[in-house]
């Protein structure tokens, strides 16, 4: 009897054991196999994803890089509003129309509802891109809950979000931006090894759609696109159906839409190849040393993430192998090229969250604190990049905003912008058809190696730029904007042709070389009263 009773209460216990595994792994694990639970679940990545994105899009008040709006936004308004300024790029025709004619639609749309406001005009493109970067942050999910197991599935997706680099980037009109998403779903298609659904058709259109929108998106995919000619069984099929039709169909639409807005038969991939690579006419902007991308480059844009994404590579087994080919080939190819940029690196960045949500599923001791600690080291730089560094080129924008005058009553203001080149957005946003002037920087396309531009000119003796320029008093602007790194260089010039400071606005907490840390803005005699009540005397921070 005595027996029987021990039986019974070790029963027991095992069940009552059982039982509260059972709750725990519904409760705490993401191992969920059920297909009702993967679903609701799905649903609510989605929604979350959407919301996640448009707080981020809120969130990114900065500028970035220059081509942020002059090879995206300047040109649809442009092409809408007839009136804007197109860069050397447009005028050499090595930039394809495809991705700005997204915007210029969007832009014709709100102006036939008589929406397009400088706010709007601004904010729907970015929007756009941040509900393209949900759906992106959706679909790698599930490529790697099929290609993996829920719990890695979740961990790449809390490291997709937690991503520094990607939260400052993903909303932004950048090309790199759009081949990112393209390439994030691209691979969503693609056939990895051991992955169990994959589309030829779907995975090839969106390369095709990449390269389009920005050429170099092929140096990413040529490993990808050599594994699958390897794998596949029918080779002659791969090629003749699938590869040629698609890029054949895409690169015809492409120059059909450049040649329309170019006004003549252009194939812009070429003379992207021709300038960049083979003339390097991109060294002009600036190089760095070869290791560039291995030392900083790809570390700063993985950023808190690089001890999970190594700990990861060690990880990985033999399906995992052609992404980290890809990602070692995608360094080293663009460590080659002279002009180095963080934005470059962007397209892998999805697949090094691959392997730091390996990491983080396998660290099931440390995982909270890890976690915990990942989250809070990616938020500093987020929200700092986000809201404070670099604002001032924003921010001065929507300053000079008040200087248009919808009625055409007053005289119309004359702008003169002595700042390195691009160094703040232009019609874009101001959205009125006010006289602006800048310096400017083409490189030298006539092998002239004496050639120097004129923002160097202007920097070496701005005085002399000055007095040259504007000769006479009826010549000059009514508004200087500068840094504030210039002011003492050209105070003489300020005071003798009477201008006031009229508003001074925070940039960056990092001032370096020609970039201040506060733009400054002056305003010339009559245009001092007209415009006193328009400006704050005040330092902005």
């Amino acid at each position: 009897m005595e027996k029987i009773r021990e039986r019974f209460k070790q029963n027991k216990a095992s069940c009552e054991s059982v039982r509260l595994r059972k709750r725990s792994s519904i409760l705490y694990s993401t191992d969920i196999k059920t297909p009702q639970t993967l679903k609701i679940f799905g649903i609510s990545i989605a929604v979350f994803s959407v919301v996640f994105r448009l707080l981020n899009c809120v969130l990114i008040q900065t500028s970035f890089v220059p081509d942020e709006y002059w090879q995206s936004l300047e040109i649809p308004h442009r092409m809408v509003f007839s009136y804007g300024y197109e860069t050397w790029e447009w005028k050499e025709g090595i930039r394809g129309y495809s991705y700005p004619l997204l915007f210029a639609l969007m832009y014709k749309l709100l102006h036939l509802m008589n929406y397009d406001t400088v706010y709007l005009l601004v904010f729907v493109p970015r929007v756009f891109q941040a509900l393209l970067a949900a759906y992106a942050d959706v679909k790698l999910y599930n490529l790697v809950l099929q290609w993996e197991n829920p719990d890695v599935a979740k961990w790449t997706y809390f490291c997709q979000l937690c991503s520094w680099f990607t939260w400052f980037c993903c909303s932004r009109t950048l090309t790199n931006t759009m081949e990112t998403v393209l390439t994030t779903l691209a691979l969503c298609f693609f056939p990895l090894p051991g992955s169990k659904t994959h589309n030829s058709w779907k995975y090839l259109s969106l390369v095709s759609l990449a390269v389009v929108v920005r050429p170099t998106a092929l140096i990413v995919w040529l490993p990808l696109l050599f594994y699958h000619f390897c794998v596949e069984q029918n080779k002659l099929k791969l090629i003749t159906q699938r590869c040629f039709p698609i890029a054949a169909l895409a690169l015809a639409v492409s120059t059909l839409i450049d040649s329309v807005f170019y006004g003549k038969w252009i194939l812009v991939q070429w003379n992207f190849l021709k300038f960049n690579v083979l003339h390097n006419v991109a060294e002009f902007y600036g190089s760095h040393p070869w290791h560039w991308y291995f030392t900083q480059g790809l570390p700063v844009v993985i950023g808190p993430h690089l001890p999970l994404f190594l700990h990861g590579c060690s990880l990985a087994t033999k399906k995992h192998r052609i992404l980290l080919i890809t990602i070692f080939w995608t360094t080293a190819v663009y460590s080659l090229l002279p002009h180095k940029e963080f934005r470059f690196v962007y397209p892998v960045l999805p697949f090094c969250m691959i392997f730091s949500g390996m990491s983080l599923a396998k660290l099931q001791a440390w995982r909270k604190p890890v976690a915990t600690s990942l989250l809070l080291l990616n938020l500093i730089p987020a929200l700092y990049t986000g809201l404070i560094h670099q604002r001032g080129s924003l921010d001065v924008m929507h300053d000079l905003q008040h200087l248009c005058d919808p009625s055409g009553s007053q005289s119309s203001p004359e702008l003169l912008f002595l700042m390195p080149c691009h160094s703040t957005p232009l019609y874009s946003h101001l959205h009125c058809p006010l006289k602006l002037r800048f310096l400017e920087c083409p490189p030298d396309l006539t092998g002239n190696k004496e050639y120097v531009d004129e923002a160097d000119v202007f920097f070496r003796n701005p005085l002399h730029w000055l007095q040259t320029s504007f000769p006479s008093q009826s010549t000059l602007p009514s508004h200087i904007v500068l840094f504030d790194c210039l002011e003492k260089e050209i105070s003489s010039f300020l005071e003798e042709n009477r201008f006031a400071k009229q508003a001074e606005i925070f940039h960056t907490h990092f001032p370096e070389g020609r970039v201040g840390g506060n733009i400054l803005i002056y305003t010339r005699g009559s245009a001092l009263k007209t415009n006193s009540s328009l400006f704050l005397d005040v330092k902005r921070t």
